[in-house]
């Protein structure tokens, strides 16, 4: 059973209608037609009706959905077929075959042609190069015969005037290793003739100026004419077609579009060529002489006993003997391709014992039943062929129902059908039949004409069911007396005219004509005609006439199809306008019935609408039944299944197989899919919740395990970097150095803040063994200059790091010498009132204040106050600052000694310090360095800012102080400016 599809397009296979009658059938044929499913299943046969438009439904992805899968798995397709014809093929060694049929226009041609298509996507998955080869091979000899074989008619754009049956061969891993191509009964149309000859060959572009054509020129066509030259020309080259073999058949194309142009004129007795550079034109493009074509054209040469005389033809013989050669060349020609095809595809080197053995598809392509307004000799072999493959079909379908009842134990239930052994028996039986009788009519010795034939019909076949004639029956007026006769064939009644059956059965060509091809210089032509190296005074067997040829060609077919296992495609024409809007239910019933499709829902049905293995049954419905979901625990999966028909109540509606059950009516079937489509949506769910939860855990165990072994990676690497640590810096304690030049390995990521922690660690370990070695006199020293660097360096360049510092420069006699012994008296007196501990730093300053005067004073620093002393006083106290007033220092970033003091209380203390020896003297890192590591000391910030100009407060109101460099300033000195001071400093 195909997938089931929404209503809406109708049911999907004929089998499941509720009634089998044509009203019914024809009702859901042409409602999937209105919604573009041309595909419907009648089992495991396609009806396809023919869209007349270009549908997106053969791309590699639809290629895709029906690869490996069986029928009843996806929508009716082409490719389910071709799908199911390959499977049996490889996994049961069997030969198997595809027959597409139905009336011309029906859509054959391309049905053959995505068949080929499905088979080469889905083969070679390694890609071998052989294989590829020979697939390209076989899709390109499509369109080469087509462009030989099919013509443009009233009824269709590339109506196949051949049938073609391809067998292709497969190894035992199942990849196509070559094919072989036969062919029946190349109509006698030229109609398919291309356009685009060079004009090297003498042609016009004008299809309209060619009589052979001329016709098929004023058809409307979708097809491109130009286009598919260029795509056969192409495909020609890749099968393997020689620049020169192209050429000729250029050149016989072209030589048989100039015969269709001779006209022949009588002038008194006398037959003459009225356009004797035709003649010229013809000996040219067939590689002969002109005389011995004009003498081939107008003569016969004919042997009475040992004399051999040229017979000259009148106008009407001159004109069948053109005609004839004509067909004759572009039969030899299409006949040619093919055995050029055949060898270049043949199976090579392929031998049993090495490559194991090789099986075959065949696709059966051949042209479709039909009823023109005149039916000749041509279309009463094809309707010949057509109810041989009828009767074929038939009886296949038949025995595998019945095979298939007998293998599961079923009973078989006897189907009436139409049996057209009746009409085949008409056409082919041994001298009875309308074949024999137009061969016996043949063969008579002396005239005779299609008159005399019809007339023989009539005699032998008068009583026949299904043959008539107008002497038969007088009151048929349908029928011209002496010209037509009626065969009542299974898809109906044809009217064929004798006219000329007589002539074509014959197939006479004139042995001039023959001998004339032998005899071209072109030796590809002249392969094509072995016979005319016969003299004419040599004697032959009577050849088989073209009917017998046909008949037996016919049987051989049948008998090939009959041994392979079938496949069938059945082709539906749904108007004759070609649009791809109109469904004519009178036409699409007619074939209908000669297809005999309803007929085939019968045999299907036979009872039971629907049949399937246990095991894939339980597979597609096993979810309906508690009993069988997830696993049945059994048996069998017979009593699975029945207990799961039980469950449902639907046992008095089945059967059971050995193999197979059997359901009687379509409706248990919806009910079951119904029931399934339930049940889809909870298991989709408790899917959906279980998938969902499987991909969280495993995400989760991923993630765990990622973090695992990030985990075990990183301690890792922290364990590889301190290890390393540890053998670098091993024996540090006795380097000179204490390991200051030891290089640190590049630390991973993670411990990038711990390296900068470490470091941080061995410079203070480093410091302190350093430290070690300083005395503790020099100690506060050592901080205070640490406290300096790291407070100034890189923003001031002399911070005096080099030099001593004395702190206590007031009491140092090489900066006062004068003063000096005035000085300490007054420190000693303020340690006692006081109280202070140290002394932090003293120094000579220039100071300015508010009112802008500038004076020499001298700054006293402690650790309890800062004091502002006049040295001209004996350094009497000028100002006192407690130092927990103050709150910052800002000094300028040039070589300047610029000092503020930032107080509380907004009155900050502007000075310059200097020094009288020696002589500019850096003290400002001195300073910075002592206050910080005093405040530090007692766990208080002190703000340094190092700017310039420098901000500053006296008495609430705020100013700058920017610094100068002058050349020839003596010495450093306060200006006022408008906003605020400038402190010039000497520039040498």
């Amino acid at each position: 059973m195909a997938e089931q599809e929404s209503l809406e397009f109708g049911k999907a296979d004929f089998v499941l209608m509720d009634t089998v009658s044509m009203p019914e059938f024809m009702a859901n044929l042409r409602l999937r037609f209105e919604k573009g499913r041309i595909y419907t299943f009648i089992g495991e046969v396609v009806v396809s009706v023919n869209p007349y438009k270009s549908l997106n439904i053969y791309g590699r992805d639809t290629i895709e959905q029906y690869k490996g899968r069986e029928l009843y798995e996806r929508p009716p397709h082409l490719f389910a077929i071709a799908d199911a014809a390959y499977k049996a093929m490889k996994r049961r060694s069997k030969d198997t075959c595809i027959v597409i049929s139905g009336e011309s226009g029906a859509g054959k041609t391309e049905a053959s042609k995505y068949i080929m298509q499905y088979i080469a996507a889905i083969t070679n998955p390694s890609q071998r190069a052989e294989i590829e080869r020979v697939k390209n091979m076989l899709l390109k000899s499509n369109c080469v015969l087509e462009a030989f074989g099919n013509a443009k008619t009233n009824r269709n754009d590339n109506s196949s005037r051949f049938g073609k049956y391809m067998d292709i061969n497969f190894d035992f891993k199942g990849d196509p290793i070559g094919g072989h191509i036969n062919n029946y009964l190349l109509e006698k149309l030229l109609q398919g003739g291309s356009d685009q000859m060079l004009r090297s060959l003498h042609l016009q572009k004008s299809l309209s100026s060619y009589s052979y054509i001329h016709v098929g020129a004023q058809l409307k066509s979708s097809i491109n004419d130009a286009a598919e030259f260029k795509v056969v020309a192409d495909a020609m080259k890749v099968i393997g077609f020689k620049p020169e073999e192209i050429q000729t058949a250029y050149k016989i194309l072209a030589a048989i579009l100039h015969l269709g142009n001779l006209k022949f004129v009588v002038d008194g007795d006398t037959t003459l060529i009225e356009d004797g550079k035709l003649v010229s034109i013809i000996a040219e493009l067939l590689s002969t002489k002109t005389d011995m074509v004009e003498k081939a054209l107008l003569y016969r040469t004919v042997a009475t006993g040992r004399d051999v005389i040229d017979k000259q033809h009148t106008e009407q013989e001159a004109s069948y003997g053109r005609d004839a050669f004509a067909k004759a060349i572009y039969e030899r020609l299409f006949c040619w391709i093919v055995s050029r095809i055949n060898d270049i595809i043949a199976v090579k080197n392929s031998d049993t014992t090495i490559h194991g053995k090789n099986t075959v598809i065949g696709v059966l392509d051949i042209y479709g039943f039909e009823i023109f307004d005149n039916n000749s000799f041509e279309q009463f072999c094809i309707n010949y062929c057509n109810e041989k493959l009828q009767q074929l079909f038939i009886q296949l379908v038949l025995k595998q129902e019945q095979e298939e009842y007998q293998r599961e134990g079923i009973p078989w239930k006897h189907i009436d059908y139409f049996n057209n052994q009746i009409i085949v028996d008409l056409v082919e039986q041994q001298h009875k039949g309308i074949i024999a009788i137009l061969d016996d009519a043949c063969m008579n010795v002396g005239k005779v004409t299609d008159e005399m034939f019809l007339e023989a019909l009539n005699s032998k076949l008068g009583k026949h069911g299904h043959f008539s004639s107008r002497k038969l029956c007088a009151s048929d007026k349908i029928l011209e007396f002496d010209r037509d006769f009626r065969i009542r064939h299974y898809a109906g009644d044809v009217v064929y005219s004798v006219v000329g059956f007589i002539d074509k059965n014959k197939d006479t060509l004139f042995q001039d004509f023959k001998r004339l091809m032998y005899n071209s210089s072109n030796p590809v032509l002249k392969n094509m005609w072995p016979e005319g190296k016969l003299s004419i005074t040599e004697v032959t067997k009577r050849p088989l006439t073209a009917a017998t040829l046909f008949k037996n060609s016919m049987i051989a077919l049948v008998d090939n199809l009959a041994s392979k296992e079938p496949y069938y495609v059945r082709c539906i024409k749904p108007n004759d306008m070609k649009s791809p809007q109109i469904f004519d239910d009178e036409r699409c019933r007619h074939q209908v019935e000669y297809l005999g499709l309803l007929e085939n829902v019968r045999v299907r049905r036979a009872g039971f609408a629907f049949r399937q293995t246990y095991e894939k049954f339980l597979h597609r419905y096993k979810m309906i039944s508690e009993f069988t979901w997830p696993n049945h625990d059994l048996p069998s999966d017979k009593e699975a299944v029945k207990k799961l028909v039980e469950y449902c109540g639907f046992q008095d509606d089945v059967a059971y197989g050995k193999t197979k059950i059997f359901i009687r009516t379509p409706r248990t079937l919806f009910t079951l899919e119904e029931l399934r489509a339930q049940m889809l949506v909870r298991i989709v769910l408790f899917l959906q919740k279980v998938w969902r939860g499987t991909l969280a855990r495993m995400r989760y165990k991923r993630t765990k395990a990622a973090l695992t072994i990030i985990r075990y990676y990183r301690r890792y690497k922290v364990k590889s970097y301190i290890h390393e640590v540890a053998r670098r810096f091993h024996g540090i304690k006795t380097m000179r150095d204490y390991g200051k030049h030891v290089q640190w390995p590049t630390p991973p990521k993670v411990l990038h803040r711990f390296e900068e922690v470490l470091q941080a660690v061995f410079n203070r370990w480093r410091a302190s063994q350093l430290i070690k070695t300083i005395p503790a006199s020099d100690l506060p020293q050592v901080r205070a200059k640490v406290a300096a660097v790291e407070m100034l360096k890189g923003q001031r360049a002399d911070l005096g790091l080099q030099r001593a510092w004395e702190g206590n420069y007031l009491a140092s006699k090489p900066d006062t010498p004068q003063t000096s012994g005035t000085f300490v008296p007054v420190a000693n007196e303020l340690k006692r009132k006081d109280k202070y501990m140290n002394v932090l730093f003293s120094c000579h300053v220039r100071k300015v204040n508010r009112f802008s005067k500038v004076e020499d004073r001298a700054i006293f620093v402690t650790d309890r106050h800062l004091y502002k002393m006049d040295p001209t006083k004996q350094y009497k106290v000028m100002k006192t600052i407690p130092l927990y007033n103050l709150t910052g220092l800002s000094v300028s970033n040039g070589k300047d000694q610029l000092v503020v003091f930032h107080t509380k209380d907004n009155k900050d203390l502007i000075v310059c310090l200097f020094s009288k020896q020696p002589t500019h003297e850096s003290r400002i890192g001195e300073l910075v360095g002592v206050l910080v590591n005093h405040f530090k000391s007692e766990k208080r910030h002190l703000q340094v800012n190092v700017t310039n100009p420098v901000q500053c407060s006296l008495h609430g109101k705020k100013c700058t102080v920017s610094v100068e460099t002058r050349l020839n300033q003596p010495q450093p000195d306060f200006t006022k400016n408008r906003s605020g001071f400038i402190l010039s400093v000497p520039g040498n």
